[in-house]
């Protein structure tokens, strides 16, 4: 661990100032391999900015790479998963998060086309119900006036039965 910080010392990397957003670390600072596979899970939920159909740690940005390094960076220092998204989400907004929360706006992106689906079917079924409980057209039990005829059509008529 404190060989990474000399390193990021030496190299004056400029560590995110994550505390005055999420508060002080909540979880063991990570290191080595371990850091590495925590990185990469952490990275997958994030989108990237650039790309947005790519998690940070998919991207091939150098955007994604600098989050990808913040990330790690915060795993060294001992912050949770939860509070990395915090920060990064306080940082670019929900839609930064690959998975958004179910609350707002995304709440009714995902309730809106399953309530236009219910809607639909019970619409069609009504219909359906309609159409079974409608009655058929009675038959005429007495017969019917005949139509008025036309006289051309009368005589054209007479024409053709002669032949």
């Amino acid at each position: 661990m404190t060989v990474f910080l000399f390193v990021l010392t030496l190299l004056q990397i400029k560590v995110p100032d994550a505390q005055q957003y999420v508060g002080a670390p909540k979880a063991t600072p990570v290191s080595g391999p371990m850091l590495e596979t925590r990185t990469n899970e952490v990275a997958s939920l994030l989108r990237c900015p650039v790309c947005q159909g790519l998690s940070v740690a998919d991207s091939p940005s150098t955007m994604a790479q600098d989050m990808k390094q913040q990330v790690k960076e915060l795993l060294a220092r001992g912050y949770s998963q939860e509070q990395i998204l915090a920060y990064f989400e306080h940082s670019y907004g929900q839609v930064v998060l690959l998975k958004p929360k179910f609350q707002g706006l995304a709440l009714m992106v995902w309730l809106l086309p399953i309530a236009a689906l219910i809607f639909g079917a019970v619409v069609v079924f009504s219909k359906a119900k309609q159409l079974e409980k409608a009655p058929l057209v009675p038959a005429a039990s007495t017969p019917a006036e005949p139509e008025p005829v036309d006289p051309y059509l009368a005589r054209v008529r007479e024409l053709v039965e002669k032949q």
